[in-house]
């Protein structure tokens, strides 16, 4: 079925970040908009857990672009860094820094000051109609901003009570996280330690034992764990980003982040390109090529680096990003550089594409170049440390105790 918006009314699928912020444009310039949602709330996929707002893929503040797009961020809570610890393979620690914004850290869930509560806010003072615990196909929708279907990669964390200061730490360790990283954030008294498998395994737990057992022994947290979280994300690129009529926005047009799993701005700015595309500014499918696919594909480039090494290759990273901060003054530019698009990218994606990336037709027709949940390696095989069987009997007291386990760790 192709739909045709001839119409002052709109729908929309999906009630997350991508599908209100399309939702609310057009409904400020007059659209009738009806959003359907499967779950019963904004922000139910997660748990409480912290995430990135990163601002590194443009030289213009992400909370910038959002005031000059209509959205308030003073309506959720945000906590801006411009340093984090950089903990390297061999437990070193250093400092990238820059003295403007690097990222900002919000909440997600149901909580009011979540930010999927306040695009939800925005989205009804707008007059959007939201429906929730519904289905509705995709081919009744004008714009598709369902969350993911499959797996490439997975977190899982735990949040704490902690009387830590404020601090984000990120972690290069191929143990601990199998091809990708781990963090901890700290945020007013509340604290998440998560990792990431970017390879499939089993008894996945122990990772997230391991790393924060780790943790612990790094960093003075005076842990009181309150409950476990845990998501997936899908990696593909779409042949295109309009099918049969509709806009494909945020993880349903595959517009995410590859190498560090950084989302949110890629799906609230797909979501406002809909809704000016609806609205006759210019035409999605040549907008979000020039703008937001060299980024996705700069990202996947270097996923498909990062895959290839362990962790001398992480220590490498994390060597030459302190270099190039010596040099610049400012960390935050080998970040820029590192999705900075360029004839050595151009070169390498045809062998990405191949290398990486696996060919499949999805149901609703579509075409997607995705990645699939890599297999695990022999290094992934390890016996925990003592610390880390600690955490897990630790763990086992606080769900007698009505902890809760937002996942199944047969998951991974």
């Amino acid at each position: 079925m192709i739909r045709n918006i001839v119409s002052d009314q709109v729908h929309v699928l999906g009630a997350g970040l991508s599908g209100l912020a399309a939702a609310t444009i057009l409904a400020r310039s007059g659209k009738e908009v009806h959003v359907h949602e499967i779950r019963k709330d904004s922000g139910a996929r997660f748990d409480g857990d912290f995430q990135g707002i990163e601002n590194w893929t443009s030289e213009v503040d992400f909370f910038d672009e959002l005031e000059g797009w209509g959205f308030d961020s003073s309506e959720f809570k945000s906590d801006a860094f411009g340093i984090i610890d950089l903990i390297h393979p061999d437990d070193v620690i250093t400092h990238p820094e820059t003295d403007g914004v690097a990222f900002r850290v919000v909440e997600r869930g149901t909580a009011g000051h979540t930010i999927d509560q306040a695009f939800k806010r925005m989205a009804l003072e707008s007059g959007v109609i939201i429906h929730y615990g519904v289905r509705r196909p995709p081919e009744e929708c004008d714009i598709v901003a369902a969350g993911p279907k499959e797996s490439s990669a997975v977190a899982y964390g735990e949040i704490f009570e902690t009387s830590h200061r404020n601090i984000v730490a990120f972690q290069l360790n191929d143990k601990l996280a199998p091809g990708a990283y781990s963090y901890l954030i700290v945020i007013d008294g509340v604290g998440l330690i998560c990792t990431c498998l970017w390879r499939k395994q089993r008894n996945s737990g122990r990772y997230l034992d391991e790393t924060i057992a780790w943790y612990e022994q790094h960093y003075e947290l005076n842990r009181k764990p309150k409950k476990r979280v845990g998501g997936k994300g899908d990696f593909g690129l779409p042949t295109k980003y309009m099918h049969e009529g509709r806009f494909y926005v945020g993880e349903a047009g595959g517009l995410q982040d590859f190498m560090w799993g950084f989302g949110m701005r890629y799906a609230i700015t797909s979501g406002v390109l809909s809704a000016k595309a609806i609205l006759g500014e210019f035409e999605y499918e040549k907008e979000v090529r020039k703008r937001l696919l060299p980024l996705v594909r700069a990202s996947a480039i270097n996923r498909f680096l990062m895959n290839r090494v362990g962790d001398r290759g992480f220590k490498m990273v994390a060597n030459q990003w302190m270099r190039d901060q010596k040099r610049k003054g400012d960390g935050l530019s080998f970040m820029r550089w590192l999705y900075k698009p360029g004839l050595v990218r151009r070169a390498l994606w045809p062998i990405v594409k191949i290398g990486m990336l696996r060919r499949k037709v999805l149901t609703d027709g579509r075409t997607v170049h995705r990645m699939p949940f890599r297999r695990s390696l022999k290094r992934d095989s390890w016996e925990p440390s003592v610390e880390a069987v600690k955490i897990r009997e630790q763990w086992k007291s606080v769900r007698k105790g009505g902890g809760t386990l937002s996942f199944k760790e047969s998951d991974a």
